[in-house]
């Protein structure tokens, strides 16, 4: 080889070398967007970033992606885009790019007691499969999951355990109570006073009233209903920072969370920490003893089941009684009590409830959190800061002593017997040792139902039996506050029980049965009861039976026939084909529905 050819040649790998190093940036090797932003190859990519603003100081950082379902078809989302702002600027701060990006919601309170609610259930899916789809697509390395409305909340958990990246979950805060007649109220207050207006103990001219002031502004629903049932329970999961759920919407408490939450986000990057550093079965007992003990929404039960499928956690519906019957209820908010998550917030939040249950040795401490710290340290760090007030400190009439407590059982109870062999989920808010019998009155479906309690028909000791709303059956497993509420507020909280293959609004109560598995449209018991059969209700038993042989249940099945799926086609047609049963977390995931 001459001498000028080698020169050439030198010359050549320096210049290799040096737009090697010109498009290598300084990313750890090992996160995922360093294929989309490093190399000259990638220029185009990076093209197409600066299309958009950014700068080569943002395309040497880490992407943080920051999913954000905000919309102005409910008041829980609303405001999401200003939360979703201050998460971006924590993120920002510490030397992460942000990437914000939208997905769906649904306002389970307006499609409520309409055809439109079957698309509730199926919105959680679809906000799992949107935000794992963005975040494989686009190579993102961590993400902050912003929720308001109630199937936002566990759909964006269940996103960050399947990408399992670095993620911080981000509440958007729920909303403050409105003010009728020298009371505090809820949207609850309106559901249930339709049913009060149908039976003719209230006038136009109250309901409307009510209806003007229960929803004074951003936030989701504020009683301890689903939304705020998940919130709470991210941080017993401890995929959220302890005190991060019951900030008020539209206080500046919320944007210093979301903000801190960005920052933390960066903090999980840097020490490589994932959900499922996080979750394990521990976390889940945690979450479910906040849950019984904070009187949370019957949603959770699916919820919590569908997270742990996604974490390969061991759950099953039989562990909620098992740890109810174990953890007292100590805290009485609405729809069981009067007060609003805000009046916890003002008393030092969820974990006020928490640090209770871990001195009782009903928590388990060593359960880590996104913070990288243990629950027990946390709820230390928390008090050391002064955030955390001295339990001797805190007066609230609605918080009780684990030793003294509002219910000496939790409040959701799993019921089954021979209509429910696969269990049934029922929130206790009123009486613990509730037995009831009487003859069922079946309805096809919730409108039936509704037509029947609006008309006046309904006796005292009536079991209302709605069938074929369930995740395959209706599909999508309608939640039906409407029918739970009109029965409410038609003077039957105590004397008339109801029980459903469908779900519930975390905002009923009264003696309400849902999640009846089997559920009707693939041959489950409750399919198979006829009107004036004889029900029973039984909670301390933990019984749901109907009187019949199992020789007569099965001579009724080899007549049944399976109903005709009512959507051919379309969205709903495809989830009622996928949807697992509610005892398993209704979950489409089809690691988690093979047989």
């Amino acid at each position: 080889m001459s001498e000028q050819q080698s020169r050439s040649d030198d010359g050549e790998r320096r210049r290799r070398r040096e737009d090697a190093d010109r498009f290598a940036g300084t990313k750890d090797e090992d996160l995922p967007s360093r294929e989309v932003t490093e190399g000259p190859d990638k220029a185009p990519h990076r093209a197409m970033f600066r299309a958009m603003g950014f700068d080569d100081e943002d395309l040497s950082s880490p992407i943080v992606g920051v999913p954000n379902p905000a919309a102005d078809i409910t008041p829980c989302n609303v405001h999401l885009d200003d939360v979703a702002d201050a998460a971006l600027d924590g993120i920002d701060a510490a030397g992460g790019m942000p990437i914000e990006f939208g997905t769906i919601t649904i306002s389970d309170a307006i499609s409520m007691g309409t055809e439109g609610m079957k698309a509730s259930l199926i919105s959680r899916e679809v906000i799992a499969d949107s935000v794992e789809l963005v975040s494989f697509g686009e190579r993102m390395d961590a993400l902050v999951t912003v929720a308001g409305c109630d199937k936002n909340l566990p759909g964006m958990m269940m996103a960050a355990i399947r990408t399992d990246l670095p993620s911080v979950f981000l509440y958007g805060g729920s909303i403050m109570p409105g003010q009728h007649d020298g009371r505090d109220v809820t949207i609850v207050q309106v559901f249930e006073g339709v049913g009060t207006y149908a039976q003719g103990d209230m006038d136009a001219d109250e309901l409307d009233e009510l209806e003007r002031h229960a929803c004074p502004g951003a936030g989701s629903c504020g009683g301890m209903f689903t939304a705020n049932t998940m919130a709470s329970l991210s941080e017993a999961l401890g995929l959220a920072p302890l005190g991060s759920a019951s900030p008020p919407a539209e206080d500046e408490a919320r944007y210093a969370v979301a903000e801190r939450a960005g920052e933390l986000a960066m903090d999980c990057i840097e020490n490589d920490r994932r959900p499922s550093d996080i979750l394990s079965r521990e976390s889940f007992e945690n979450a479910i003893a906040a849950q019984t003990a904070m009187g949370g929404s019957t949603n959770a039960v699916l919820h919590l089941l569908a997270l742990a499928g996604e974490a390969d956690v061991d759950l099953s519906i039989e562990d909620f009684d098992e740890i109810s019957r174990r953890t007292p209820k100590i805290a009485n908010l609405q729809p069981g009590g009067s007060r609003v998550m805000n009046d916890l917030h003002e008393v030092g939040g969820v974990p006020v409830v928490l640090r209770r249950l871990l001195e009782a040795d009903l928590l388990h401490g060593d359960a880590m959190t996104v913070t990288g710290r243990t629950l027990a340290e946390e709820i230390a760090a928390l008090e050391e800061r002064g955030e955390l007030p001295a339990d001797d400190d805190i007066e609230a009439d609605f918080l009780y002593p684990v030793e003294d407590p509002k219910e000496e059982e939790g409040a959701i109870k799993i019921l089954d017997g021979n209509l429910a062999p696969d269990g049934s989920v029922l929130k206790v808010t009123g009486d613990d040792e509730f037995y009831h019998e009487g003859p069922a009155r079946v309805f096809e479906n919730e409108e039936d139902a509704m037509e029947y309690v609006q008309s006046g028909a309904i006796e005292s000791g009536d079991v209302i039996v709605i069938r074929n709303e369930g995740p395959r059956g209706g599909p999508g497993m309608r939640e039906m506050l409407g029918v739970t509420a009109a029965v409410v507020g038609a003077g039957h909280e105590d004397d008339v029980a109801l029980l459903t293959d469908g779900r519930f609004s975390g905002g009923t109560r009264g003696p309400m049965i849902g999640h009846v598995a089997p559920e009707a449209a693939v041959g489950g018991p409750i399919g198979l009861i006829e009107d004036g059969d004889h029900v029973t209700v039984d909670i301390p038993e933990r019984d749901l039976t109907v009187d019949l042989s199992d020789e007569e249940l099965d001579e009724r099945r080899q007549a049944w026939d399976a109903p005709e799926p009512p959507y051919e086609g379309g969205i709903l047609a495809k989830y009622g084909r996928d949807f697992a049963s509610a005892a398993e977390g209704a979950v489409t995931n089809p690691r988690l529905t093979r047989d």
